[in-house]
């Protein structure tokens, strides 16, 4: 059995082995996708369903994925605190639309399959 100590090196960061970007690979130590939702309008489920996908597709890319409680109907995703979509502007978003537009700030150049048709 393998011990959990073998999948860091000397420095700490988490080797290939692992799937995990390091700090020195394009894209920085910082990809951070924040999902606001309304709690007012109970849109935690829409939310968290959105953050599934993303945390699906970018697993090895994300720093960190956050769920925001906010109020007024709002629906914003950012992505290292700029903002990729706002639902007041766009209405609610296609998880396709989404995962392209994070794509393109963390992992620029990747292939998402058949959501790139």
């Amino acid at each position: 059995m393998s011990d959990l100590n073998d999948l860091s090196d000397d420095s700490g960061d988490l080797d290939e082995a692992s799937g995990a970007n390091g700090a020195d690979e394009p894209g920085g130590p910082d990809r951070r996708v924040e999902i606001e939702y309304c709690t007012q309008c109970r849109w935690l489920p829409r939310a968290a369903w959105l953050a599934q996908e993303l945390l699906t597709t970018f697993e090895g890319e994300l720093t960190e994925l956050a769920l925001k409680p906010g109020k007024g109907g709002v629906f914003v995703v950012r992505v290292n605190d700029e903002v990729v979509w706002d639902r007041r502007e766009q209405g609610f978003p296609e998880p396709t639309a989404v995962k392209k537009l994070v794509r393109d700030r963390v992992a620029p150049g990747r292939s998402l399959g058949h959501s790139d048709r």
